[in-house]
């Protein structure tokens, strides 16, 4: 029993495995409360081009010694921008504006920061460094959490007329566009705040995959929401956990362990579906 009890309490005796669950269980809070409605409002392609499109912006703040903050939101201008003119092109969508403008981003992106002459901590912007985070970031992260789950408070209503009602949604008082809007800043400004954790490539996983499992647990939005922050935080205590006994990259475990509850949640919900057709 004292070996099990030291096992599960001995990654918590340093304050860096302390300070990566804090970081982890407040962006769970914050993702599993946005990435709800963006899985409930198809936005999964919105939130995983975020992260690509502001990448350039993340590495050019860093070689300039400017705030994460202020790079990745210009990143998302100068893509909202190049955006706009691509999708002005007549024989050019707006999906495949989209796709070529995140794309070229990205890929400029990563040849910023695996240029030769680029200091080597640039490159864990591509996959984040979630032990070494400091008391200024959980202050952010709880700054964000706070912030994200009052602006959800106030747009709940709008964001449930708008999410599943979209024809009626003008004469009920609640316009479409503006709530997409107001979704996609609160989308931004999560993947702002936890990119520097979990880096460009994982952070979607923090926002998609414990939205998408809960979406399977619960019926009604209050619950899939605390249900998304649940299994994000426990996905993130389970990742740590991976990476101290194997020595594997922390931010790559947690994103692991979230994917993995997916299939699970799938695969209890089909053999659960087989048995009920079973039995009918």
């Amino acid at each position: 029993m004292s070996a099990l009890w030291h096992a599960l309490s001995d990654p918590w005796s340093g304050e860096i495995m302390r300070r990566a669950f804090a970081e982890v269980a407040l962006l769970g809070i914050t993702g599993g409360a946005v990435g709800c409605w963006v899985v409930l409002g198809g936005l999964s392609y919105g939130a995983e081009s975020l992260p690509h499109a502001m990448f350039p912006g993340l590495v050019l703040a860093t070689l300039a010694g400017v705030p994460l903050l202020a790079g990745g939101a210009a990143g998302l201008l100068v893509a909202a921008l190049a955006i706009a003119l691509a999708a002005r092109t007549p024989r050019i969508g707006g999906d495949t504006a989209i796709a070529v403008v995140v794309t070229s981003l990205f890929g400029l992106g990563v040849l910023l920061a695996l240029a030769p002459a680029t200091p080597a901590g640039v490159q864990a912007l591509l996959f984040g460094d979630i032990l070494g985070v400091t008391g200024r970031d959980l202050l952010a992260a709880a700054a964000l959490a706070g912030a994200a789950l009052a602006a959800l408070r106030l747009l709940h209503t709008r964001l449930l007329i708008a999410g599943f009602d979209r024809a009626t949604a003008r004469a009920l008082g609640a316009s479409p566009w503006l709530a997409d809007l107001a979704l996609l800043l609160l989308l931004a400004l999560a993947v702002l705040v936890a990119v520097q954790a979990l880096g460009n490539l994982l952070v979607v996983a923090l926002l998609i995959a414990p939205a998408a499992t809960a979406r399977l647990l619960a019926r009604r939005v209050p619950a899939m929401m605390v249900a998304a922050a649940a299994v994000a935080i426990l996905c993130g205590g389970a990742g740590l956990y991976a990476s101290y006994y194997l020595r594997t990259a922390a931010g790559a475990s947690i994103a692991a362990a979230m994917v993995l509850v997916y299939l699970m949640a799938i695969a209890a919900q089909l053999i659960r579906r087989g048995t009920a057709a079973q039995i009918a």
